[in-house]
């Protein structure tokens, strides 16, 4: 049984590879019970059958949560021929099957036809989307019909790392609310046959990458001192967002939810390339002080971290 690190302020993110056979929550309850932390969330659901990546945002990270699931994400998905599930993946009962098996000539075509591009997506009924304020999950799981409609997703690439005649491994690089799952449901529509996701590795977030992750057992086995120095900076996940460096007053009126006007000559340089409408991150030392929507040489806060 793991040790339980004393309550502390701590904000920052925990770039961890969650591991096989536990869903997202179940790694976030581990990782509270151990750290103990005021707050604490995710960027971005895997699946248990699924591994990898798994940002965790402690503290006042959880106000950025946002921003990290907006990068990118890179995975590195089974997908077997043959077999449809209600799930599309393997977790689900077979609806369907195929005695096709596509061509590794045919699956490399539909993958760079697919790649650089918006592609229209049909999410899968079992997911966590809403549909008249009920999960899609809950409706499917009762037999409901479950009307989600397709949505355009962001298919950076797609290319087959190996073929064995049943199941491809595809590496993809994609966008927000881009379904594993549907792709591989799609590919095997598409390549005329049937398809589900059998196995998946998350392998970038963002900023988050496998290679600098650590394991949760390994984790949570840490002393104090090194349990904190494996958090990231709250700002990792901010590095795209322009900085601006405020004085004194500045900061305070911010801190205390007001606009400020950026009259100082000081500010004049940082200004020169900020657009209206452009979000901005306020600063005062080291310290990041809120997230402001730029207007007009004025700041509005819209996000304050204490």
């Amino acid at each position: 049984m793991t040790k339980k690190i004393k309550g502390l302020a701590l904000n920052g993110w925990l770039n961890l590879d969650k591991p096989l056979g536990m869903s997202s929550n179940e790694a976030v309850q581990r990782v509270k019970r151990f750290l103990n932390p005021t707050k604490i969330g995710h960027g971005g659901t895997l699946d248990p059958f699924a591994s990898g990546v798994l940002p965790l945002a402690i503290g006042e990270a959880t106000k950025t949560v946002a921003y990290a699931m907006d990068g990118a994400k890179t995975y590195r998905a089974q997908v077997r021929f043959g077999s449809a599930t209600t799930t599309d993946d393997r977790e689900g009962e077979v609806i369907s099957q195929s005695s096709v098996r596509p061509a590794e000539i045919l699956i490399k075509k539909a993958l760079h036809a697919l790649s650089g591009q918006m592609i229209m997506q049909q999410p899968p009924i079992f997911s966590a989307l809403k549909v008249e304020g009920r999960r899609a999950y809950d409706l499917a799981r009762a037999g409901k019909e479950v009307g989600l409609q397709p949505r355009a997703v962001w298919c950076k690439s797609a290319q087959l790392m190996g073929f064995d005649g049943e199941c491809a491994e595809i590496k993809l690089e994609v966008g927000k609310g881009f379904y594993v799952r549907s792709f591989a449901r799609d590919l095997g529509e598409k390549l005329r046959t049937r398809a589900h996701l059998s196995g998946l590795e998350r392998t970038h977030v963002g900023p988050f990458s496998i290679q600098m992750a650590i394991s949760l057992d390994s984790f949570t086995t840490l002393d104090h001192r090194r349990a904190v120095a494996a958090l990231l900076p709250l700002e990792c996940v901010l590095d795209d967002i322009p900085a601006l460096n405020l004085g004194q007053a500045e900061a305070w009126r911010l801190k205390m939810g007001l606009p400020v006007a950026l009259v100082r000559r000081s500010f004049l340089g940082p200004m020169a390339n900020l657009r209206d409408g452009q979000t901005v991150r306020a600063r005062y030392g080291d310290r990041l002080i809120a997230l402001c929507a730029y207007q007009r040489a004025r700041l509005k806060v819209l996000r304050g971290f204490n």
